[in-house]
């Protein structure tokens, strides 16, 4: 018990971020399930259930939100999202750990509240929906054959563009090099898939930058 309280009380410290989560309680599977398909689809990540968004202690009874979590894995998540969970004791409050590995199965989907299914990433202490050009980069990355590509104006276009500028929108990309929307969405899947650029979650939509490597 005693290993227990310290443990959780170290994650709380952290605070909610890309891969911690705080759940005060589990009422709808549903939105249980958005959670554990954006780690799903990210990095991997752990839910305390039982936790309030500040970090104070609540305390669930374990077993009603395992058959939860269960339910909302099963049901709510395509394909179906696997996960182990931790019951533990902190002050006599029961809180349960619920760990989510990362998966090379993505896109994991969740219905949002009109019930439209979507993939889910987790950006931060938040989850976000990612757009078709995001899914279909990581299919592509699993192929197991190459991704053969000819470089045009249009890539080189791409690539001047973000040499001079943060960020680039698919719309931006197709006006300024006089494309098919499409065709720039195919492009910035590739860039993608290969790790040039990366998305960026703004208020405005997904935008792509460039990838910084290190020195």
């Amino acid at each position: 018990m005693e290993k227990s309280d310290k443990y959780i009380r170290g994650l709380i410290r952290q605070g909610e971020h890309q891969r911690l989560d705080f759940k005060y309680a589990i009422t709808d599977s549903r939105k249980i399930a958005r959670s554990l398909v954006a780690f799903a689809n990210s990095e991997g990540g752990t839910l305390l259930i039982g936790v309030r968004d500040n970090g104070s202690l609540a305390g669930v009874r374990s077993e009603e939100e395992i058959y939860m979590i269960e339910t909302a894995a099963i049901l709510w998540c395509r394909p179906e999202v696997s996960f182990t969970t931790q019951v533990h004791e902190v002050d006599s409050t029961t809180i349960v750990e619920v760990i989510v590995p990362p998966s090379e199965k993505r896109p994991y989907l969740a219905p949002d509240d009109h019930d439209r299914w979507h993939a889910y990433v987790r950006v931060g202490d938040r989850n976000r929906i990612a757009n078709r050009v995001l899914t279909r980069s990581w299919k592509r990355k699993t192929r197991k054959r190459g991704t053969w590509v000819e470089y045009t104006k249009a890539e080189k276009i791409l690539l001047d563009y973000l040499s001079d500028h943060d960020m680039i929108s698919q719309s931006t990309f197709r006006k300024i090099a006089r494309i098919p929307y499409p065709t720039a969405g195919n492009i910035l899947v590739n860039f993608l898939a290969w790790e040039i650029i990366e998305p960026v979650f703004t208020d405005q939509g997904i935008r792509y930058r460039l990838v910084v490597r290190g020195s």
